[in-house]
């Protein structure tokens, strides 16, 4: 009797991610588009709101301020654990349940009887909304070949440009037609459509399986890693403090915009955020050109020019300020492009945590010196403002230059890293 051996089954393949021009790498840049839209469009609804706030409810402007820190701190506090629940259920099921209640919220916020319920409901919108930007990197590394990552993440960034701009063009207009309730109501249906497009076109996860149940002690040894690494310190630094400069901007350049000797309507105020399509370019452009110069130099380059185009909006006319309104806002989203990107795959053993700690930075900086510097615009004006804005912008440069690595290639070419011990 002949016996044949026993053929051996070949070995499963890797998962090494979707290629560029692939279908599904469209459909995570697509799915991860409306993510990003359903987010940051309610997010940031209230921005171009915030003169139009304080006259109807009689507030500050540090008062109205408050709409979009409470939100973002909301987002910032909830990362973490919505990090953690990804690890257990999956990034899509997570990501979905999030996108949900941030737009039943979204929906409900505009029917807030009074300036404490407002913030109340901003806060727990911000919450559910920190389900999808705590994620969505870590997914993006995990489904999409490292070799078009760092692209990938500047088209993702591009598209939350996209979001933030959507939501803030259409609620200053609409406002000043019908209201603020109205202006806030019609984005948070705009971004009900976005979600149901995120529900419908995220393919299935094949980089990342779920974990078993796990202790909150092994949870949080997967966290304390990343707060000893020092790259990773230094990237959670560019995200406190320069997106602390980026919301303090465009918090207050409304009231000055509508204060004499300019006197702009809400709907004009509201087209300011049309700067906002040079972040889409210069994000997708600073990540190509970060496979050729290196990470930390463009980087630097980024936050320079984000701080000329900060002195430029000081000069009166407001052609140049406008001008400088655009350099401010390309410089931002080139210098965030590469931050969040690089944080994914400096540490990819906790790409979930580490990205979590990057948005937990990233919207703390928002809360807390978007807040903070309502008070400087309040009591020395717009000058004291950008030169308390140049001083954060100062401060970020020098910690990439102490701690980044001249060439910031790790996407390209994996090597040790070390931990601050």
């Amino acid at each position: 009797m002949n016996s044949s051996p026993q053929e051996t089954p070949p070995l499963e393949q890797p998962w090494l991610g979707h290629n560029k021009g692939s279908r599904g790498y469209r459909r995570v840049l697509l799915a991860l588009l409306c993510a990003g839209i359903a987010t940051f469009a309610q997010l940031y609804s209230v921005q171009g709101l915030l003169p139009l706030l304080a006259r109807d409810l009689q507030i500050t402007a540090a008062q109205a301020g408050l709409t979009i820190s409470v939100a973002t701190i909301g987002l910032a506090v909830t990362v973490i654990p919505w990090s953690f629940a990804a690890d257990r259920f999956g990034r899509i099921a997570v990501m979905g349940t999030a996108i949900i209640a941030a737009t039943i919220l979204g929906l409900l916020a505009p029917l807030s009887p009074n300036f404490p319920v407002l913030l109340t409901a901003r806060t727990l919108e911000g919450m559910a909304l920190g389900g999808i930007p705590a994620l969505a990197i870590a997914y993006l590394n995990e489904e999409i070949n490292k070799v078009h990552a760092a692209m990938a993440a500047g088209a993702y960034v591009a598209g939350t440009t996209v979001g933030g701009l959507l939501g803030r063009l259409l609620a200053g207009p609409i406002a000043e037609l019908a209201g603020w309730r109205v202006g806030i109501l019609a984005v948070s249906v705009v971004s009900a459509a976005a979600a149901a497009g995120f529900l419908l076109l995220a393919p299935e996860p094949r980089g990342f399986t779920p974990a078993p149940r796990n202790s909150f002690g092994q949870a949080l040894s997967r966290l304390l890693p990343a707060l000893r690494h020092r790259r990773l310190l230094a990237l959670y630094a560019q995200a406190f403090l320069l997106m602390g400069s980026f919301v303090s901007v465009y918090n207050y350049m409304g009231f000055r915009l509508e204060a004499p000797p300019y006197l702009l309507p809400m709907a004009a105020v509201a087209l300011i955020f049309l700067a906002y399509l040079a972040g889409t370019v210069s994000s997708r452009w600073a990540a190509s050109l970060s496979l050729r110069a290196g990470r930390r130099n463009i980087l630097l380059g980024s936050i320079a020019v984000m701080t000329a185009g900060l002195g430029v909006t000081l000069l009166a006319g407001l052609p140049l300020i406008l001008f400088g309104l655009v350099l401010f806002t390309a410089g931002f989203f080139g210098a965030h492009s590469i931050a969040s990107g690089w944080t994914g795959s400096v540490f990819p053993a906790g790409r979930a945590q580490a990205a979590s700690l990057y948005n937990l930075s990233y919207y703390a900086g928002s809360s807390v010196v978007g807040w903070a510097s309502g008070f400087v615009f309040q009591s020395a004006g717009w000058t004291a403002l950008v030169v308390a804005l140049a001083v954060l912008a100062v401060l970020a440069a020098s910690t990439a230059l102490l701690l980044l690595p001249a060439g910031g290639t790790e996407a390209r070419r994996p090597r040790k890293m070390t931990a601050i011990g």
